[in-house]
């Protein structure tokens, strides 16, 4: 497996691009089941999950064009795919397939809407917590389907085709709330959701579904109305900036003492990050597609935080908050609420120094004066970055193992950070 060295220590100072979201790409992508007609979706991020759900599409029977590099609006490049779903002609999401990422599991409402069957299998992805499915199986069986956990897959029919209910989720879920969202748009009649996920990605496929012909109402709000319409059509979109990945590059020039200007970006999609960053100690100066982020004084501050639902701070940024917060003055105190395993960089940036201590979904971060390189293991993909971060700013050389993790979201990461002063590289496993 490959691993990045990182001898840390330098400030990064210089222009970052910010490529499209992946987690607003991967719903727009499973969104194309649902036409006959061709989706094409721009400024889509060249990430691991991206090819996994494409092969997945392409089991389902759809056709996949990728048009490489293109310029869109802000000058910013990204990838061209055009999909294809002119015949579903297999209704099974395989283990083998599911199992490298969650949002393999989207399929199973838009199939369902389709073609009345589906049979996927339970997912899989980052190890961060259980993330069940029970409100995605409760909201379609309101709809109509029957569905029946059989040998690890979730068997869905709609024998009478789906119809509009109305549905409130127990807890906030981003995606349920796109699952059942994708599966409404062509359900007959009235669908509300509520108590819906509010993230900037679910305004992202709320716009694209629209422009496809959809009928919904209440984007940005946590109720949704959706009025089942008889087809959807293909249309052209472009995927929104990547808001964590516009959060990561901006603590990493924070943590290094240096200067960032984050390209095609916009810093509404990470207040809520922004604002711990200037507690902190950060210098924030705002554009319209971009904005420059520094680190004000010397010294930084210790500043708590509770992950939450959007619009409260987003639970993919709380790992890189904490190797931010490993070397601010005082303590801090990081409750994580969304995800109950997320802890799992603590023993690894522990091994650079770090001074944490875990009380159940709490942990406590007293600053030290500076970390040390040493060799980690990367557990999930925010974990990875966070010690991407720790190791910027550590002294000596950090070498992070199981990098794969990093591959399924981020784009060009190395060479990103190595354009700023970074002195990284990518060890490949074969040498």
């Amino acid at each position: 497996m490959d691993s990045i060295a990182i001898r840390g220590g330098k400030p990064l100072h210089g222009k970052i691009e910010i490529s499209g979201a992946k987690n607003a790409a991967l719903p727009l992508m499973v969104a194309s089941l649902l036409t006959e007609e061709t989706l094409t979706l721009t400024n889509l991020p060249h990430v691991a999950d991206i090819s996994t759900l494409t092969n997945l599409l392409c089991h389902h029977g759809s056709l996949a064009v990728m048009n490489g590099q293109q310029s869109g609006a802000g000058s910013s490049s990204g990838r061209t795919l055009s999909l294809t779903a002119r015949d579903i002609t297999n209704t099974e999401a395989p283990y083998d397939i599911v199992r490298k990422m969650r949002a393999g599991a989207l399929v199973m409402g838009p199939l369902l809407a389709r073609v009345g069957k589906a049979r996927v299998s339970l997912p899989g992805g980052c190890a961060i917590g259980t993330r069940p499915m029970n409100l995605h199986i409760t909201g379609l069986e309101q709809m109509g389907a029957e569905i029946d956990i059989v040998g690890g897959y979730m068997e869905a029919t709609a024998p009478n085709g789906l119809f509009g209910a109305e549905i409130r989720f127990d807890t906030v879920s981003v995606g349920a709330t796109e699952n059942l969202l994708m599966a409404a748009c062509l359900a007959e009649g009235e669908t509300v959701l509520e108590n819906a996920a509010r993230e900037p990605e679910i305004s992202d496929l709320i716009k694209l579904l629209r422009q496809m012909g959809a009928d919904i109402d209440g984007e940005g709000t946590d109720r949704l109305l959706i009025r089942g319409v008889d087809r959807l059509y293909g249309t052209e979109y472009r995927v929104m900036p990547d808001r964590i990945e516009t959060g990561t590059y901006a603590i990493a020039a924070v943590i290094t003492g240096g200067e960032i200007e984050l390209l095609n970006t916009s810093a509404d999609l990470v207040r809520s990050v922004l604002d711990v960053l200037i507690e902190a100690g950060a210098d924030v100066t705002e554009s319209k597609n971009s904005f420059i982020i520094s680190r004000k004084s010397k010294r930084l501050n210790g500043v708590d935080i509770m992950t939450l639902p959007y619009p409260g701070y987003p639970t993919d940024m709380q790992a890189q908050m904490m190797a931010l917060m490993t070397i601010a003055d005082g303590a801090a105190m990081i409750t994580e609420t969304i995800f109950e395993n997320r802890f799992m960089h603590v023993p690894e940036l522990s091994r650079l120094g770090a001074n944490i201590t875990v009380h159940g979904h709490s942990a406590l971060v007293r600053g030290v004066d500076h970390l040390v390189g040493a060799p980690v293991m990367a557990t999930d993909l925010r974990a990875s970055v966070s010690l991407v971060l720790a190791g910027l700013a550590a002294e000596g050389e950090t070498v992070i193992n199981r990098v794969y993790h990093l591959d399924r979201g981020y784009e060009r990461l190395e060479e990103k950070l190595a354009a700023c002063g970074a002195d990284i590289e990518r060890i490949s496993s074969g040498g």
